[in-house]
């Protein structure tokens, strides 16, 4: 098989497996609407909800099947020789990994949004456009964090290793604000260690207004500028430390 041919083959698996979680969004949002008769009089709320974090956890299925493997899988199939050997930086290498499976995810959870308003539109609750585009552009900011960290343990360990290692930093940023109550409860250096821990991990419920949209609300611009910085600082740090151990890896 030849370089050209492998590099092919791999991004036909990513199209595969992206379309497939647009499909299974698709697929989810019929299912909500199923299920609402048994919410007890909040089927709006369940609906609205449940599509939300169909886009968060079918995204994250797609980092830790795809984003793991970007790097690792063409380091495997030597296709990497054929790319590095162009005048193609790595850390510019990297970013482009990182930039087209993160535009990739952000499309998919416009489509998976734009789905779940149109079934809102029929269900006569129009207004809830807003809420649902905040909620779907804070989740877009969340896949795009997780798959910095994804494409940084791809181009450094093997794909079930980063699989897992991403796994765990999504746990923990799910749990950040619970590791730091923890945390000033211990004494001493395990307080220290576990407040580093939180502070490493993702912050990931900054990015979660699913509450409030699942209301109908809107959150506030300020919300919105913080995350978006948050995001791109954070991936911009993840992305910096992985170039710089990506640029003195010897693949031979």
């Amino acid at each position: 098989m030849t370089a050209g041919t492998a590099s092919v083959l791999i991004g036909r698996d990513r199209e595969i497996r992206t379309l497939t979680e647009l499909i299974g969004g698709l697929v989810l949002l019929l299912v909500t609407r199923l299920a609402s008769p048994l919410a007890m009089g909040e089927g709006l709320r369940l609906t609205v909800d449940l599509g939300l974090s169909s886009i968060s956890w079918l995204g994250l299925l797609v980092v830790l099947t795809v984003g793991t493997a970007l790097v690792s899988k063409e380091i495997d199939r030597k296709t990497i020789f054929n790319l590095l050997s162009r005048p193609l930086p790595r850390p510019l290498y990297l970013i482009g990994k990182w930039l087209g499976l993160t535009g990739a995810l952000a499309a998919v959870a416009a489509i998976l949004g734009a789905a779940l308003w149109l079934m809102l539109v029929a269900l006569g609750h129009a207004g809830y456009a807003g809420a649902i585009a905040e909620a779907v552009f804070l989740a877009s900011l969340e896949l795009a964090v997780i798959n910095s960290l994804a494409v940084m343990f791809s181009a450094l360990s093997t794909p079930l290793l980063s699989a897992l290692y991403t796994l765990g930093f999504f746990l923990g940023g799910q749990w950040c604000a619970d590791l730091r109550h923890l945390a000033s409860r211990c004494p001493g250096s395990l307080r220290t260690l576990l407040e580093g821990a939180a502070n490493v991990m993702p912050n990931l419920p900054l990015f979660n207004m699913r509450t409030l949209a699942s209301s109908g609300e809107v959150t506030s611009a300020t919300h919105l500028a913080i995350a978006s910085v948050y995001a791109l600082l954070y991936c911009g740090c993840v992305l910096s430390l992985a170039s710089a151990a990506f640029e003195s890896r010897d693949f031979k």
